[in-house]
């Protein structure tokens, strides 16, 4: 395609559209990827996303959140993946398409150094559990990429394992997440503090601590967790 976009001009039309650059991989039947809208084989996606609180200005003011209609953040993550597909020529995905669910977290792991963490989120060696993917692009056509991040975990080398003992209600375990045990909590009087600051076991994990969503982007978080946003 001769029109294909160089990887410095996707990185900056990423940036000036308000979104996160999150990497970017070569899918292999595995990964699920599914077919560009001409139906070819995807040969290239980009990732798509929030990292800290970089994004959220933009989004705080955005008219999603503010005509009070659900679904205010995927509505603002659509309008400006889909402007990018459209400018780049490319197939936009979601997180939020489905059932079934694009493997969002599996792709991650082949555009980005972010590894599986005790609270389900992954952990990146920058961010720490303080960003998201919002969206994806994809082309059946290959555009260069940069070699991979292959920095390991930084849970592998966590001895104090502070993300496991400081929720409140021990919804972390070696047997996984206790999910209705966090909902009912976030929910109760009790936990006001998770509600309005953000998941205190997320906040304890010292990677990427200057990254911590501030009051604000944590209680949307939280709410939208519970289904009230």
């Amino acid at each position: 395609m001769n029109d294909l976009p160089s990887l410095e001009e996707l990185r900056r039309g990423v940036r000036q559209s308000g979104l996160a650059w999150r990497g970017a991989f070569r899918p292999e039947p595995g990964d699920a990827v599914p077919a560009c809208a001409d139906g070819s084989p995807a040969r290239t996606v980009v990732l798509l996303g929030v990292v800290g609180g970089e994004q959220w200005p933009a989004f705080a003011a955005s008219a999603e959140l503010a005509d009070g209609a659900p679904q205010p953040l995927d509505r603002w993550s659509r309008r400006l993946v889909d402007a990018l597909g459209a400018r780049y020529r490319a197939t936009a995905l979601y997180p939020s398409d489905g059932p079934p669910w694009w493997p969002f977290q599996r792709w991650a792991m082949q555009a980005e150094a972010v590894h599986a963490s005790p609270l389900g989120i992954l952990i990146h060696p920058d961010w720490g559990l303080w960003h998201a993917y919002r969206g994806a692009l994809a082309w059946p056509d290959e555009i260069v990429l940069p070699p991979r991040d292959l920095r390991p975990s930084p849970c592998a080398s966590c001895r104090e394992r502070l993300c496991e003992r400081t929720c409140p209600v021990v919804a972390i375990t070696p047997a996984g997440y206790d999910a209705g045990a966090c909902v009912a909590h976030v929910a109760s009087e009790r936990g006001s503090h998770c509600l309005r600051q953000g998941c205190q076991a997320r906040r304890a994990c010292p990677v990427g601590a200057d990254y911590r969503y501030g009051a604000e982007q944590a209680e949307f978080h939280m709410r939208a967790f519970l289904g009230r946003r």
